[in-house]
């Protein structure tokens, strides 16, 4: 498959919602090249979505979950596998709750949704990413390797404390391989869990019809086993669906033993740190780039209209002091409409922790320099003394880039309404030409 893929159509599918037991409508769409696959949360205001990236994983506690905010996609392995297993790279899933139903423990209803809909070729390549060097994880009981390779493809030793079910299975994971071999396995759980997981409401929909249960040396179930090492199968299911929150499909052999939703997580994040260390040498060792100065978008060549601010005046009208104070000065402020400036530099605090040794400004601070900024204009246009901005609310909120020490963040922001003194405003925050977050933001004046 050398050009991305997505759904010829919109396929739909209703049922039972394992944690909540409610009943949960479920519509994959087509997406555009590049996009990615993306969870879309119908039932709520805005209908908020949250792409299927490791960055956004929040829970990995016998499912995995994601999370933006308070928005949250319960137990998303199992149909993100279906997508991975046969070459999906583009799709949105749209849901009218926190989770995908379980259909019958397995990812055989996402299979035939995705047969029904039909698969079509983008005119975007796929780029794989091919493993360079043999990545190793040792967590807890688990252990996985990846090897270079020219295709895709996974084995795995699944067994419990006691050593019962020891299974052992490996296969080179292609569309045809993954519908026949993999896609039917269903979920399943030893029987001593099921009263932690119903204290726990981790299993509210669950029944025989979804899982397989297994007591002592006896499984339970309402029908025969699919494979006979259905239990292994269901974790190499797993494991493709968790890997496919790397955003791209990967060239190498993965060994695991005795594989979790959290190892499997976290080797995503090893997999995206061996991605990441030939760019990052580079930026080390290759001198400054030059900027034709056509493009140059440092601040001191973006036209400053009435109202340019420095540092100084900023204090007197922003409570925030550092590590706090997000914006440097202004270099427009014209009626409803402000543009900030931050330098950010591998000096600022949050770096010691955010992350060593990749150093990212947080998302969140980037949401407070929009707040920040959007608090000045409020402030200029209602002039008031000895008030304070308060950050109310956001919405729409995204995070597209990465923002890196060295590059100079413009927050540009434009009041879409005041009403006493409560404020909406829309901002962007720019690196160069490219926007790396946005937001719409609600805030409200107070005596300081």
């Amino acid at each position: 498959m050398l050009q991305q893929q997505t759904l010829n159509g919109p396929a739909s599918f209703s049922g039972t919602g394992l944690h909540s037991g409610n009943r949960v409508n479920m519509t994959i769409l087509p997406a555009p090249p590049n996009s990615g696959v993306r969870f879309r949360r119908v039932d709520l205001d805005g209908k908020p979505e949250i792409e299927a990236r490791v960055e956004n994983v929040s829970e990995t506690n016998r499912s995995t979950t994601l999370a933006k905010g308070n928005i949250k996609v319960h137990t998303v392995e199992h149909v993100l596998a279906a997508l991975a297993g046969y070459g999906i790279d583009n799709a949105v899933i749209e849901l009218d709750a926190n989770e995908p139903p379980i259909a019958d423990g397995s990812a055989r209803e996402f299979c035939k949704m995705i047969q029904s809909a039909g698969i079509v070729p983008q005119n975007e390549k796929r780029e794989p990413y091919t493993v360079s060097e043999p990545i190793e994880l040792e967590m807890g009981e688990t252990l996985m390797t990846l090897f270079p390779d020219e295709g895709f493809k996974l084995t795995c030793t699944s067994t419990d404390k006691q050593g019962r079910f020891t299974q052992f299975y490996s296969t080179e994971v292609t569309p045809k391989t993954w519908e026949h071999d993999l896609a039917h396995a269903r979920t399943f759980c030893f029987y001593e869990e099921i009263e932690y997981l119903i204290k726990n409401g981790l299993i509210r929909g669950g029944s025989l019809e979804n899982a397989v249960v297994i007591r002592d040396d006896a499984v339970l179930t309402t029908e025969p086993l699919r494979y006979t090492d259905e239990f292994v199968r269901h974790k190499m299911l797993d494991i493709l669906g968790d890997l496919s929150l790397l955003g791209r499909p990967i060239h190498g052999h993965l060994v695991a033993v005795k594989p979790s939703h959290s190892a499997n997580c976290e080797f995503v994040r090893q997999v995206i740190a061996q991605m990441q260390r030939p760019l990052r040498a580079v930026q080390t060792f290759a001198p400054p780039p030059v900027t034709p100065p056509a493009l140059s978008t440092a601040p001191e060549e973006i036209a400053a209209g009435d109202g340019a601010m420095g540092i100084e005046e900023l204090m007197k009208l922003l409570p925030h002091r550092y590590p706090f104070l997000m914006v440097d000065k202004i270099i427009k402020l014209e009626g409803n409409h402000i543009v900030g400036v931050k330098n950010v530099t591998i000096n600022e605090g949050y770096f010691q922790g955010h992350f060593p040794g990749h150093p990212i400004m947080p998302g969140v601070l980037q949401l407070e320099a929009i707040a920040q900024v959007a608090g000045i204009l409020l402030l200029k246009n209602v002039e008031l003394a000895n008030q304070v901005a308060y950050f109310m609310s956001a919405e729409d909120v995204k995070w597209r880039k990465p923002v890196l020490p060295g590059d100079t963040l413009i927050i540009d922001v434009e009041m879409t309404k005041i009403r006493g003194r409560i404020g909406k405003a829309k901002g962007l925050c720019k690196v160069g030409h490219e926007i790396v977050s946005e937001a719409n933001v609600t805030f409200m004046l107070r005596e300081a």
